[in-house]
């Protein structure tokens, strides 16, 4: 299966936080998955931990490729998606996650109730 991790399933992940569910944590774990980030998860950790908000590795990066996370770029038909989808969650980086999902077929590990509400394929975190 071809998963896309949510921004605060990436920081669960990496912390191994108790609070992943253990459908969540098995779906990441497990070899024959492809666990993708998104670069809008990056980029929304890196703006929040220079804001103070949130505290991350000084290393993400080596983190990602310690866990054989797959880097996924933000395309053009990504953005273009992500500016038309309804203002049912009003996150950019939310509408970011949820148009590389619907694009590239992945099923999306959240938590966020509001993304439940758009056609996407979830794991519930």
């Amino acid at each position: 299966m071809n998963i896309l991790i949510d921004t605060h399933v990436l920081i669960w992940a990496l912390e191994n936080n108790p609070t992943l569910s253990d459908t969540a944590r098995n779906s990441i774990v497990r070899a024959d998955n492809i666990i993708f980030v998104s670069s809008a998860s990056i980029w929304e950790i890196s703006i929040k931990k220079h804001l103070a908000k949130l505290e991350t590795p000084d290393n993400l990066r080596e983190e990602l490729e310690l866990h054989r996370f797959t880097p996924l770029p933000i395309t053009h038909r990504h953005a273009e998606l992500a500016g038309r989808l309804p203002d049912i969650h009003r996150d950019p980086f939310d509408h970011m996650l949820i148009a590389q999902a619907i694009v590239e077929k992945l099923t999306l590990v959240t938590r966020d109730k509001y993304i439940a509400q758009y056609k996407v394929k979830i794991i519930a975190a």
